[in-house]
C-alpha cells in the first residue's frame, strides 16, 4: 500500500452533494436497515476516511483474513474485524447484489450498500482471535453473543451524509478537515493522545513529555462514541477536557473528538487506534500500559499483559507509517513537588511518591471526600463533583430477584415504605405485577418476552437513577445476561444493588399463593422457571436474603443496612 504523506487529503466514501440529493430521493425505494449505535459509529468512520483503505462493511474473506491474521485479503494490516450484523428475518430477505439504504435511529438516510456478502459467523472463534478468549467478561465478547445480530453482511458503501451530532460542533473533525488544519498551521510533526477518561496532572505531564520527546505538535484526541460500560459519559468529560486546555501551550495543543465505538480489544485496539490516527494526520501515537484493555477475566486475570499493545504496536509501526510514543507511568514526587516517570526515579526508595488509582478517585468522589491539588486541576475536580455528588445523594437502583413466591415483592414494599420515612429522594417500586400491567401488558411469558419485560424494568429503573430517584425492582429475572445488561444501564448513573432473595424452590411452592406452581406441574403453564425453565443463580450478588423462617421486616432491614454500608443512604 503506498503511503499518503500525513496532510495530503485522504479518500472518503462520499458522494458529491449533487448525487447525494438524487441518491436520497432513489433510496425511498431501497430496503432499510436502522443502524445500531455502534454501527452508526463504525459506519461515520468509514465514510469520512477515518477506516481507511475499507472501502465498506467487510466481506467474508476479508473477515476471516482479519479474525486470523489481522489482514485483509489482499494483505494490507487491518486489525479489527467491522461486519454490519443483522437478524436473521432481515438477512433471509435480501439478495446477494441488492442496495440497501443505511439509516440512523430517526429514520434520516446515512448511505447505501450493496450486500455482496452474507454469512453467519463462528462468534466463539471470532472473540477468541480478536479478543484472544471467548469469555463474556470482556464487554466486546458480552456485545458479540448477547447484543449483535447473528448474519453479517458486507459490502461496499456509498455515503450520502455524516450522522448528526449536536454536541460539541466545533470539536469534530474528520481526517481531511484534520489534515487541513495541520497544513494551515504548518505542522509537521503531530503525537495523538487517546483517551476515554478524563485528563489530570499525570497525563498533563505525559503529553507534554511525549511532544517534547518527539518534537511534535500534540493533538488531544478523546473518544465520544462507546466506551466501556460504566465509564463517565462523554458530556463530563469533554467539560474536563475543555476545563485543561488553556493549561496547554495554545499555538503546539488542540483537541478534536472522535466518534468511534470502542471495543476494548487490548493490543488488537491499540493498533487499530494507531492506524485510525495516522488516517487522521498524525505522525506519532502514545500507547499506553494495558492500552483500552477490558480488566479481569472471568478468573480474576488482566486480559492482557500490560506491555502487549505496546508490543504489538512497535512490531507494525513502520509498516502503518505512525511512530508509536510509550506511554510513561507518571507519579508525583512530595519532596521535589513534580511529576517524573517512575521507572526513571534513581532515589526513589528516599523520596515520598505519591499517586491515586482510578479506583480511589471514585470512591473519593463518591464519598465526597477530599482529591487532591497535586492530582488533579480544580477545574477538572468541579465538573466530576457536578457529575458525581456523593453517593447519599445520587440515584440508585434496588434490584430483587429470585423465584415465583420467594418474598420479592413482600421485602420490596416493606423496603419502599422505609425508604420513604426516611425522605429526601423519590421512590419508585417497578414491581413485576405492576410492571406487566401498565408496561408490558402485551407480552407473553416467552423467554424472549420476559427478558423484554426486565429490560423494559431496567430502562426505567436508569432514568429513575439519572435523575437522582430511588428505584426498586422485583421481577423473577432468571437469566444472569439480562440481568447483566440492566446493571449496565443503570451503573451509567448510579449503583445498582443486586438483592437475591434465596428462598428455596420446595419453600415457594409450598406457599405457592397464586397456585402457579401446581398448574406449572399439571403442565398447564409452559416455561416456568425453575418448574420447567432453568433460573441463574446470582453469582455475587451485593446481598443475599434468606426469607425462610425470617421476619419481613428483618430482610427488608438487611436491605437497609446494605445501603448505609455502600454510602447509599446517609448513616
Amino acid at each position: 500500500m503506498t503511503m499518503l504523506s500525513n496532510l495530503t487529503p485522504i479518500p472518503e466514501l462520499y458522494v458529491s452533494y449533487e448525487s447525494a440529493q438524487k441518491l436520497k430521493v432513489e433510496a425511498g425505494d431501497l430496503v432499510s436497515h436502522d443502524l445500531t449505535p455502534r454501527q452508526i459509529c463504525d459506519l461515520e468512520l468509514l465514510m469520512n476516511g477515518g477506516f481507511n483503505p475499507l472501502k465498506g462493511f467487510l466481506s467474508e474473506e476479508d473477515y476471516d483474513g482479519v479474525v486470523d491474521k489481522m489482514r485483509l485479503a489482499d494483505g494490507t494490516l487491518w486489525p479489527m474485524p467491522i461486519t454490519l450484523d443483522v437478524s436473521e428475518d432481515f438477512a433471509e430477505g435480501l439478495e446477494l447484489g441488492q442496495d440497501i439504504a443505511l439509516r440512523d435511529q430517526e429514520g434520516v438516510i446515512l448511505a447505501t450498500m450493496t450486500v455482496t456478502d452474507r454469512w453467519t459467523p463462528d462468534k466463539a472463534r471470532e472473540a477468541k482471535g480478536v479478543f484472544g478468549a471467548d469469555d463474556t467478561a470482556h464487554p466486546a465478547v458480552n456485545y458479540l453473543h448477547n447484543t449483535a445480530g447473528p448474519v453479517y453482511l458486507g459490502g461496499p458503501v456509498t455515503g450520502i451524509q455524516p450522522p448528526v451530532h449536536y454536541d460539541f460542533r466545533a470539536r469534530r473533525d474528520t481526517p481531511n478537515e484534520l489534515r487541513a488544519f495541520f497544513r494551515k498551521l504548518g505542522w509537521r510533526k503531530i503525537v495523538a493522545f487517546q483517551t476515554r477518561n478524563p485528563l489530570h496532572r499525570a497525563h498533563q505531564e505525559l503529553t507534554f513529555r511525549a511532544a517534547r520527546e518527539a518534537e511534535a505538535n500534540l493533538l488531544i484526541n478523546p473518544v465520544v462514541g462507546m466506551t466501556k460500560p460504566g465509564d463517565v459519559d462523554h458530556f463530563t468529560r469533554v467539560r474536563c477536557y475543555e476545563a485543561v486546555l488553556d493549561k496547554y501551550p495554545g499555538s503546539t495543543t488542540t483537541m478534536s473528538l472522535l466518534n468511534l465505538a470502542m471495543r476494548m480489544g487490548g493490543p488488537r485496539e491499540a493498533l487499530w487506534h494507531a492506524l485510525i490516527r495516522r488516517n487522521h494526520g498524525c505522525t506519532h501515537f502514545i500507547v499506553g500500559r494495558d492500552h483500552a484493555g477490558p480488566g479481569k477475566n472471568s478468573e480474576g486475570e488482566d486480559f492482557y499483559g500490560p506491555y502487549d499493545a505496546q508490543d504489538l504496536v512497535r512490531e507494525h509501526q513502520d509498516e502503518i507509517g505512525i511512530q508509536m510514543v510509550d506511554f510513561k507511568h507518571m507519579v508525583y514526587v512530595q519532596e521535589r513537588a513534580q511529576y517524573e516517570a517512575i521507572d526513571e526515579i534513581e532515589d526513589r526508595d528516599n523520596v515520598t511518591i505519591l499517586n491515586i488509582s482510578g479506583t480511589e478517585l471514585r470512591r473519593r468522589l463518591r464519598e465526597g471526600l477530599e482529591i487532591p491539588d497535586w492530582f488533579s486541576f480544580p477545574e477538572v475536580v468541579k465538573q466530576l463533583r457536578r457529575r458525581f455528588p456523593p453517593r447519599s445523594k445520587q440515584g440508585f437502583t434496588v434490584f430483587f430477584t429470585g423465584f415465583s413466591g420467594s418474598g420479592k415483592s413482600t421485602i420490596a414494599n416493606a423496603l419502599m415504605v422505609k425508604l420513604m420515612e426516611m425522605g429526601g429522594r423519590p421512590v419508585t417500586l417497578l414491581d413485576g405485577d405492576i410492571v406487566r400491567k401498565n408496561l408490558s401488558s402485551e407480552l407473553g411469558f416467552s423467554k424472549e418476552h420476559r427478558d423484554l419485560n426486565i429490560r423494559r424494568i431496567g430502562y426505567v429503573a436508569s432514568e429513575i437513577t439519572k435523575n437522582g430517584g430511588i428505584a426498586i425492582c422485583a421481577p423473577i429475572a432468571p437469566y444472569a445476561t439480562t440481568r447483566r445488561a440492566v446493571r449496565e444501564d443503570v451503573e451509567a448513573f448510579g449503583a445498582f444493588v443486586e438483592v437475591h432473595v434465596a428462598t428455596s424452590l420446595e419453600e415457594c411452592e409450598r406457599r405457592d399463593r397464586k397456585g402457579l406452581y401446581k398448574l406449572a406441574r399439571e403442565g398447564k403453564i409452559k416455561e416456568f422457571t425453575g418448574i420447567s425453565d432453568p433460573y441463574d443463580v446470582p453469582e455475587s450478588p451485593e446481598l443475599r436474603v434468606e426469607t425462610e423462617n425470617v421476619e419481613v421486616d428483618n430482610c427488608a432491614h438487611q436491605v437497609i443496612l446494605k445501603l448505609e454500608q455502600m454510602g447509599l443512604i446517609a448513616g
